[in-house]
């Protein structure tokens, strides 16, 4: 039986958690049908097993202890060696790799006895870029929405090298012929278009995989987000492998407690609309120059016209008043888990307090 590695290598923030986790929900009903989604062990499930994959070839090593992705890469390909028929290997990190770890995927794929595919999932930058700041103050960053933004536009940070769509497709698609290069385009809605889109590439039948995924990487609003950005500067740039920062902020007060409040959501800047629309004019004309397969429709990377209605808050200079309501909500969720943890004197929940009187006292 011929065999397929479909890399999927992002872009970041295109729905890809979703896509992770319901390929492994249903990876026993998937490989009847000759569809592989390989985890490691009962210890390391897929999507963690292809995420340490992903650090092993960059050359990284954070979000666990030290040297926990060393040799993850070949134990991968190892794993794409025994099996047949089509594989599906997925993690967003590897979208801005560098040439020589690009040659790598490629060597040690080829040498396992597979034809490569590679699949990258695209979206506006009008939701793009929202999204992308959100995630990097989730993950401990200090940075303003306008420093983000600027990094952005002069293509000097690592979300902008990932969500550069054609360089990231010529430099991967180098050497495959455009069939075996692949775009899904994120609907401009929410619903299951999107997963479907994703079927299409992989040849899966949607009835193959039947258990629906809760995973969701909610966005959070305003308030909430500048309110986490002046937690980060408090606790003073945790790093972000440190087990505390990741547990208890990005995914308890982040993910679960901010996440439920309702509140005014993030935009792109209405001065950079017109740099969104012309950077979406430049990937749907390369798209439709190079012939690569496109699933959905191309239109859904052009940003929607700004709602007049919905106003613009600048989340740098939103007041503290907006921000004490979600810092008191994430006082009580940290005391209760440091309550629950019986470690009343946990160094995070004694940051937040202090954030919350400085905001209190502005």
């Amino acid at each position: 039986m011929s065999k397929r590695v479909y890399l999927h290598i992002g872009a970041p923030k295109t729905g890809t958690t979703y896509l992770q986790d319901r390929l492994r929900l249903n990876a026993r009903t998937l490989t009847a049908h000759d569809i592989h989604f390989p985890s490691r062990n009962m210890a390391v499930d897929a999507p963690l097993f292809h995420f340490r994959a992903a650090l092993d070839l960059m050359g990284q090593d954070w979000g666990g202890e030290p040297g926990h992705a060393v040799g993850s890469w070949d134990a991968l390909v190892r794993r794409i060696r025994r099996l047949d028929g089509t594989i599906i290997v997925s993690h967003e990190i590897l979208a801005p790799a560098q040439t020589a770890q690009i040659a790598k995927a490629k060597a040690t794929i080829a040498r396992a006895g597979a034809e490569l595919h590679i699949v990258y999932s695209a979206r506006d930058q009008a939701r793009q870029i929202p999204a992308a700041w959100q995630e990097s103050i989730k993950q401990g960053r200090t940075w303003s929405y306008r420093q983000f933004c600027k990094r952005v536009v002069k293509q000097r940070s690592w979300f902008s090298r990932a969500f550069d769509l054609p360089e990231v497709l010529i430099a991967w698609g180098e050497g495959l012929p455009p069939e075996q290069v692949h775009v899904v385009t994120v609907p401009q809605s929410r619903g299951p278009e999107l997963w479907q889109r994703n079927c299409a590439v992989f040849g899966i039948d949607p009835a193959w995989a039947p258990r629906e995924s809760e995973a969701r990487n909610a966005s959070l609003g305003v308030p909430e987000t500048a309110m986490l950005r002046r937690l980060n500067a408090q606790l003073e740039r945790v790093p972000r492998q440190e087990p505390s920062y990741d547990g208890l902020v990005r995914r308890m007060l982040a993910e679960e407690t901010l996440v439920q409040r309702t509140s005014k959501p993030l935009l792109l800047p209405p001065q950079m609309q017109e740099w969104a629309e012309s950077d979406a004019e430049r990937w749907i004309e390369w798209i439709v120059g190079s012939d690569v397969s496109v699933h959905g429709d191309v239109e859904d990377l052009r940003p929607r016209p700004r709602d007049p209605e919905a106003g613009w808050a600048n989340p740098d200079k939103i007041g503290a008043k907006p921000q004490l309501k979600a810092a008191i909500e994430a006082l009580a969720a940290m005391t209760a888990e440091a309550g629950r943890r019986g470690d009343p004197g946990d160094k995070l929940a004694s940051k937040v307090k202090q954030r919350v009187r400085q905001l209190r006292d502005d």
